[in-house]
C-alpha cells in the first residue's frame, strides 16, 4: 500500500466531524463559563467587595470549580460536549492542574496527588515567572534609557 492509498483509506474510515454542531457547543459552554464568571464578579461587587477583590474571588471561585468538577470526574464530561469551549483560560488551567493528581490518586496523596498536581503547573509557573522577569528588565531598561 502507498502513501498516497494510505492517506485515502484513513480519510474514507474517518468519522466526519461536525464542525458547526462542535463550534457552537464551544461558544455556548464557553460562553456560560463567562457567564458565570460575571454573575459571581457582579455577586462579590454588590457584597461589597471593590473591583480588584471581586476579580480575584470570582478567579478563586471559578478555579476552585473547576478543580472541583475534576474531581467528581465531571469536568471530562462537559470537555466531550464542548471541546475548545472548556479551554477558557482559568478554568481550562485549573482543570490541567487537577486532572494529573485526580488520576495518580491511587498512589497516595504524597507521591501520587501531590507530585502529580505541579506535572502542568510547574512549567507553567517556572515559565510565567522566567517570562514576567525579561519583560519587567525590558521595561526597566526602556523606561531607564528611553526617556
Amino acid at each position: 500500500m502507498t502513501e498516497k492509498q494510505y492517506g485515502k483509506l484513513v480519510k474514507e474510515m474517518s468519522p466526519k466531524s461536525p464542525i458547526a454542531r462542535d463550534c457552537l457547543n464551544a461558544f455556548l459552554v464557553g460562553g456560560l463559563i463567562c457567564v458565570l464568571g460575571q454573575v459571581c464578579g457582579t455577586c462579590y461587587g454588590a457584597w461589597g467587595l471593590d473591583k480588584e477583590a471581586a476579580g480575584t474571588a470570582t478567579s478563586m471561585t471559578l478555579v476552585a470549580l473547576s478543580a472541583l468538577l475534576t474531581g467528581l470526574s465531571l469536568y471530562d464530561n462537559i470537555a466531550k460536549f464542548a471541546g475548545a469551549g472548556t479551554l477558557v483560560p482559568i478554568t481550562g488551567f485549573a482543570n490541567a492542574v487537577a486532572a494529573p493528581a485526580v488520576e495518580f490518586k491511587t498512589e497516595g496523596f504524597i507521591l501520587g496527588v501531590g507530585a502529580k498536581l505541579f506535572v502542568i503547573a510547574g512549567p507553567v509557573i517556572v515559565y510565567g515567572l522566567a517570562a514576567s522577569s525579561v519583560y519587567g528588565l525590558i521595561l526597566f531598561l526602556w523606561q531607564t534609557f528611553v526617556k
